[in-house]
């Protein structure tokens, strides 16, 4: 009975073994459902459908908890399509999507609706029309409203790191300006923007001042801007990072390093002559010359550097013009005629048109020829 029993179980496993296979491909598969299906929909900071720690998904669940119609749109066109009125906040994140196109057709479509956007940029505040600087702060520690504002009086906020607004009303003072700036009617500039993130959001009274500021009205749009939205170079570049004053600065540093250089540069004029500081003996260059010559292998150039010297030196020593040198036939008739040699010997010394030495020992040959030449005429 044992052995029909062995033999019995491998069968069961190759009968079923198809079945059992797609048992564990299904519980695999539903394992990875489970735990894929708690990732983030986006990684986007400040994003209502991001539950990680920058994310702001948070925030959106307690206001739709609290009856605030919160509806998140995504991209200009989407924005088009919702009707704004006087019972509606806008809440913008993303801000450095914004073009100036895209931010006229926000500003186009308010209808009314309050407006707060989350730390803009110098070249949104423009495009916005604000006429208001901004500075990077860390505030460190809890920072008190100390405003009137009846909304957010007796709060306090903290976060790692904001942006101040230099405006003439707003909330959290700093050194600079307001964490919470009231730009305009129905502006508001929220430099604290990380008091919206799930990190963030329960340190100090940050809820309560997220909550206040989005939940005025029944209606929240949170606007998420796409760069698909914006037209041509229109919007995110260097031009739009930084305020309007730093390119007259430019300007004025870049006259400024001219008029230095204008200033310090070393004047140029004509080329003068000034004395070597060492005499080098004529000796000592004939030689380096030579073991120039000599390491290049160039005899031909030696040779005509020898006749040439020789030429010169006999022009002299028969009282000829200095451009008898440079004439060789009158040169090898008047020499010829002087020493008494045949006409052909002496051009064969003298004349560069030559056959140059084909070896060292020729040109030291040529060399003691051109020698004994010069001091027969001498003679």
């Amino acid at each position: 009975m044992s052995t029909t029993t062995d033999h019995a179980r491998p069968g069961l496993w190759r009968r079923h073994r198809t079945a059992l296979v797609i048992a564990a491909a299904a519980l695999a598969a539903v394992v990875v459902v489970l735990l894929v299906g708690d990732r983030p929909a986006t990684s986007t900071p400040l994003d209502p459908d991001n539950p990680g720690g920058q994310g702001a998904r948070a925030v959106a669940r307690v206001l739709d908890d609290q009856g605030v119609d919160v509806r998140v749109v995504r991209g200009a066109d989407a924005l088009d399509d919702v009707d704004l009125d006087s019972s509606t906040t806008v809440v913008v994140t993303s801000t450095y999507l914004l073009g100036r196109s895209t931010t006229q057709r926000l500003l186009d479509g308010l209808a009314g609706a309050d407006l707060v956007v989350a730390e803009p940029e110098p070249g949104v505040l423009e495009a916005l029309g604000l006429d208001t600087q901004s500075w990077t702060v860390t505030p460190g520690d809890d920072r008190p409203a100390r405003c009137s504002d009846p909304l957010l009086t007796g709060l306090e906020v903290r976060v790692d790191v904001g942006t101040e607004y230099g405006t003439a009303a707003g909330c959290f003072t700093g050194d600079h300006g307001h964490l919470v700036a009231h730009a305009r009617d129905g502006v508001t500039l929220l430099g604290a923007a990380e008091l919206l993130t799930n990190d963030q959001v329960l340190r100090a009274d940050n809820a309560a001042v997220a909550l206040r500021l989005l939940g005025q009205h029944e209606q929240l749009v949170w606007y998420v801007p796409e760069v698909a939205d914006l037209v041509g170079d229109d919007g995110v570049s260097l031009r739009t990072l930084v305020p309007e004053w730093i390119f007259p600065g430019l300007w004025v540093a870049g006259a400024t390093v001219v008029a230095l250089l204008l200033w310090r540069v070393r004047r140029l004029g004509p080329l003068v002559t000034e004395p070597l500081p060492v005499t080098v003996k004529a000796i000592e260059t004939a030689h380096s010359r030579g073991r120039l010559y000599r390491k290049a292998g160039d005899r031909a150039h030696a040779a005509r550097a020898l006749r040439r010297a020789t030429r010169s030196s006999l022009a002299a020593r028969l009282h000829l013009p200095a451009a008898a040198s440079a004439d060789e036939t009158t040169l090898v008739r008047d020499v010829a005629r002087h020493v008494g040699r045949p006409v052909g010997e002496v051009h064969a010394l003298l004349s560069d048109q030559a056959l140059p030495p084909a070896t060292d020992d020729d040109l030291i040959t040529l060399a003691n020829d051109l020698a004994a030449l010069d001091r027969e005429v001498l003679r």
